[in-house]
């Protein structure tokens, strides 16, 4: 099984810049897309970005031309980098993958979330 365990939240002005980082470890088949969601307070948890095994990227609407996300297949990293941060943009990250574990159907794995906090 692997295990994600994401990094770089914190406490930003609006316009810096934050990147978050996702390390994968454990054993599977494939990892397969790789991407990242997050929840605000009172809102539903939504896909930020992703990136597929091939670097396709998709990205949320309000976070294009902001957010780039990036991923290291041999080193088993996505990272998320967030410039022209805006307050909207305060929320619990969370890195997420589906991966191919041996013997088994594919499954969708979650880090534990790292706070973005944005102050105006």
């Amino acid at each position: 099984q692997v295990r994600l365990v994401e990094s770089g939240g914190g406490l930003v002005q609006a316009g810096g810049s934050l990147r978050l980082s996702c390390a994968a470890s454990g054993v599977a088949l494939a990892i397969n897309t790789m991407g990242w969601y997050r929840q605000a307070p009172g809102k539903q948890r939504e896909l930020v970005a992703s990136i597929s095994s091939g670097g396709n990227r998709n990205y949320l609407d309000s976070v294009k031309g902001r957010f780039t996300i990036s991923r290291d297949n041999a080193k088993g990293t996505v990272s998320l980098q967030m410039n022209s941060l805006k307050p909207e943009d305060t929320a619990v990250y969370y890195c997420n993958a589906d991966i191919t574990p041996l013997g088994a159907s594919n499954l969708d794995v979650w880090g534990q979330g790292t706070l973005v906090t944005v102050s105006s």
